[in-house]
């Protein structure tokens, strides 16, 4: 759970900057929009995790297939971290970007709301 905490809060900063990115830029209009800058954002945290999930799975390989004194006790520890890594991965790289895409299509909709009034309020200001 600490593991994906700390590295979650990293997938929402670069997921983050990627959306601000397009905002600035004046490129977030439509959902595919959205889409494009959550995949942008994702897509450059896939070596960074894949490089965490792969350091600690090959440091927890030897506990797993140990068999010294303390073994059995070591890898009912182990386990449910190994299952927690790719638990992990999973929810960092397919399940955050969703929630994310949810939470600022919301953003979205409000926005183009906004500006469809602010472009009326343009046209009546020149007529």
């Amino acid at each position: 759970m600490g593991l994906d905490a700390e590295t979650g809060v990293f997938m929402l900063l670069f997921l983050d900057l990627a959306y601000d990115e397009r905002v600035r830029s004046g490129t977030m209009r439509t959902e595919d929009d959205l889409t494009e800058a959550i995949v942008h954002g994702a897509v450059r945290r896939i070596r960074p995790k894949m490089m965490t999930v792969c350091a600690a799975f090959m440091g927890l390989v030897p506990v797993m297939w140990a068999t010294g004194a303390g073994a059995d006790v070591m890898k009912r520890i182990a386990a449910p971290m190994v299952g927690g890594l790719f638990t992990s991965f999973a929810l960092e790289l397919l399940v955050y970007p969703a929630i994310y895409a949810i939470w600022r299509s919301g953003d979205l909709e409000s926005g183009a709301s906004r500006c469809e009034a602010d472009e009326t309020c343009a046209n009546l200001e020149q007529a």
